[in-house]
């Protein structure tokens, strides 16, 4: 699919999402959110649902979860418009409450489509929501910061996820703010995990998710739930270092640049 049939097929999905009614989210919307960025990215993030300024101008993350997205970004040189971003609903959860089961299986065929068509190399995971989809009874702080083959029924099979806490947790605990930037380091690197996958053919299915160790831990947060579009605290980070990467490694990837659908029989240019 070239770059305009992309856009096209989202900005279809756009229009049904205006319109959904789906769920009950509707009811109390002003604006639905389906997302916005490049049609030819090869990383998408997942957030969980639009807050208030999402919902009165309908683009996602553009409060202060938002600023400190733009921000992750720019740490590893990349912008809002080098990506695509959206959310696991589309529509405000009354009072910036969870979603709730049946709005989250009323949304996921909107972003199912998306996937498809953007067919991305990496999905970024923000917050539990949409991470649970890939690592089911996970704990967010067991898993953030590390990277798995995403599951081909997702809309992506050919992608990997990278789970990460939601922005909006460090608005909360700010010490999760260092454990934010240190994981973003981590996500060229998953890229060039990805690229190389896609070259060689996708990989075993199923196969166990890696930690990424960018730089000693900067702070360890307390164990405790935090609240509103976040999750549970950082508990305990691995500090195993797998799958050769190191430390110098990672942080040299964060002058990756994206490239327009990564094609299987590309050279790679990663830095």
């Amino acid at each position: 699919m070239i770059e305009a049939e992309r856009q096209g097929a989202l900005d279809a999905i756009g229009s049904e999402v205006a319109v959904c009614t789906r769920c009950r989210l509707h009811e109390t919307r002003t604006r639905s959110v389906p997302g916005e960025g490049s049609a030819a990215t090869e990383v998408v993030f997942v957030g969980e649902g639009p807050c208030f300024n999402e919902d009165r101008l309908g683009r996602p993350f553009v409060g202060q979860a938002g600023e400190l997205l733009t921000k992750l970004l720019e740490s590893v040189q990349w912008t809002r418009e080098d990506v695509f971003i959206t959310n696991v609903v589309k529509c405000r959860p009354p009072g910036n409450r969870y979603p709730e089961p049946e709005e989250i299986a009323a949304c996921a065929p909107f972003l199912s489509r998306q996937l498809e068509a953007l067919d991305p190399a990496l999905v970024v995971t923000l917050g539990r929501f949409y991470m649970a989809r890939f690592n089911p009874g996970a704990r967010i702080g067991q898993v953030h910061g590390t990277f798995q083959p995403a599951d081909p029924a997702s809309g992506a099979p050919r992608a990997l996820t990278y789970a990460m806490y939601h922005p909006a947790a460090a608005l909360h605990q700010g010490s999760l703010k260092a454990t934010l930037f240190r994981d973003m380091e981590g996500v060229p690197v998953a890229l060039l995990q990805a690229r190389e996958r896609r070259v060689a053919g996708n990989g075993p299915p199923g196969q166990d998710a890696v930690q990424i160790e960018v730089a000693p831990p900067l702070v360890e947060a307390p164990a405790e739930d935090v609240s509103t579009n976040s999750v549970e605290a950082d508990s305990a980070r691995p500090s195993a270092l797998e799958a050769g990467h190191t430390g110098e490694s990672a942080v040299a990837a964060q002058s990756i640049e994206l490239t327009s659908q990564t094609d299987l029989t590309d050279q790679l240019t990663l830095f």
